[in-house]
């Protein structure tokens, strides 16, 4: 099994319900995101993806939350903009966007956010 991991970064502004501490009032993260890759074959180039193609992947995400108070965005109108619940987000929104780049050949194995430089959420399946 391959494995190929980019990372990149957002900045946007969160406040977490059902909470009770600082992270309830609206605040704001640089977030970083790792996502990494696994498959089985490689392309006729020798690369499981080019970074290039994960990066633009990526980027379709990052945008739409870059800059953006996340819990006015869907699903996070309802769901709890929390960094485990970003992981998943990631996961789901790039695996999506992957099937259709790679023709099913490459699949997300695991996405880490980071909140902080110490902090981090991560999801696989």
């Amino acid at each position: 099994m391959f494995e190929a991991t980019v990372e990149d970064s957002f900045a946007a502004g969160h406040y977490l319900r059902n909470y009770k501490g600082k992270c309830e009032k609206p605040h704001g993260h640089n977030y970083k995101v790792r996502v990494t890759l696994a498959g089985e074959q490689l392309d006729k180039a020798g690369l499981l993806l080019d970074f290039k193609d994960l990066r633009d992947v990526m980027k379709q995400v990052i945008d739409r939350l870059d800059h953006q108070m996340i819990n006015e965005l869907e699903p996070f109108t309802q769901l709890n903009p929390s960094a485990e619940n970003l992981a998943k987000y990631f996961y789901d929104e790039t695996n999506s966007k992957l099937d259709r780049v790679s023709n099913g050949r490459v699949r997300v194995k695991k996405v880490t956010i980071f909140e902080t430089d110490t902090t981090t959420a991560t999801y696989s399946e």
